[in-house]
């Protein structure tokens, strides 16, 4: 032993022979975003600043990420235990790696409806899905919206459409520009990025998804199965703390918002908060949510996005929609009852 663990066993000892019951270790979970620190980041950052996850025995730090897919692959690979991701994109993971042993699974479910939409200024002549066909689309290549416009496309019968590929900071700018007629995004992102960008609330065309026939389901808390297996007691907790939080975010906003603010010091608190109840309003205390209840998904919905994303993705294998999910980790009902009426 060198001289720092003969200290720490002495101090131990010592504790020990005085009647001290040594500090509870909290059990350390790192979690990922599936984007920067904005708005929504306030759901895992507020719980965080209030203590809740220590509160539980967690140790939780969490980092910004850099899109869904980019999530799965590191909650997958262990460097994450648990994060937040689009449904879809870990479904497409499952699918693609049938053979991986490391394939996180979803515990709970925050965004009830995708948040993708398609997005363009009226001036291109573009006010209905059908318009769509023969136009100009641009968005990154691993956009959730444009990974499921096949979807959005089929459920409309939209005809073929061009794409153009750019980094996620130019995808607004170019539409504004004019380089491209329409973007697929995150209706809460893209919208007030677009108006930051000089374009008028008036001028803008939201085609939203789950308003045309679109009813998959958005993003998903996931852990990874090594910590499902070893500490689901942490999960739960984790899952506990969190539904405790996302309620006080919704109840306020704007103080809420004040978390982000903390770990990025440079955003605008008031765009920020418009973000996170557009957030609110449209994903996570939708009608569709209200129904199903928080947290909870609906087993022939979810058998139906299983089926579409496979078709829209062209998996390797189909995706089994009880191998991505499961509800074993939920808090009781009465903690789940967060959602405004």
């Amino acid at each position: 032993m060198n001289k720092r663990q003969l200290l720490q066993s002495f101090l131990a000892a010592s504790a020990l022979s005085f009647g001290l019951a040594p500090a509870h270790a909290q059990t350390p979970i790192k979690f990922q975003l599936d984007w920067r620190f904005e708005g929504p980041a306030a759901l895992f950052l507020h719980p965080a600043a209030k203590g809740y996850f220590k509160s539980a025995g967690l140790d939780v730090s969490i980092d910004a990420g850099n899109g869904s897919g980019g999530t799965v692959t590191r909650v997958a690979s262990g460097a994450y235990d648990m994060g937040f991701a689009d449904l879809a994109a870990l479904m497409e993971f499952h699918a693609n790696n049938p053979d991986s042993p490391n394939k996180p699974v979803a515990v709970m479910m925050v965004y009830n409806n995708t948040p993708a939409s398609v997005m363009a200024l009226k001036k291109s002549g573009i006010a209905k899905p059908a318009d769509l066909a023969g136009k100009k689309l641009g968005a990154p290549v691993f956009d959730a919206g444009r990974r499921a416009f096949p979807i959005f496309a089929k459920a409309n019968n939209i005809g073929a459409v061009n794409w153009t590929a750019m980094d996620p900071t130019l995808r607004e700018t170019m539409l504004v520009r004019g380089d491209i007629d329409a973007i697929t995004g995150f209706t809460f992102t893209s919208l007030l990025n677009l108006e930051a960008r000089g374009a008028k609330a008036s001028d803008i065309v939201v085609l939203q998804y789950p308003d045309y026939g679109v009813k998959l389901y958005g993003n998903v808390i996931i852990a990874s199965p090594r910590l499902i297996k070893e500490n689901p007691a942490a999960i739960k907790a984790f899952l506990s703390a969190f539904a405790k939080g996302a309620k006080e975010v919704m109840a306020n906003p704007a103080a809420a918002i004040e978390s982000v603010k903390k770990r990025d010091g440079i955003i605008d608190s008031a765009l920020e908060t418009r973000r996170l109840k557009l957030a609110i309003d449209t994903v996570i205390n939708s009608p569709d949510a209200r129904a199903d209840g928080f947290g909870v998904v609906d087993p022939g919905r979810l058998s139906l996005m299983a089926s579409q994303v496979s078709d829209a993705f062209a998996t390797k294998t189909r995706v089994d929609p009880n191998a991505v999910w499961t509800a074993a980790l939920l808090p009781p009902a009465a903690e789940l009852n967060i959602l405004k009426k």
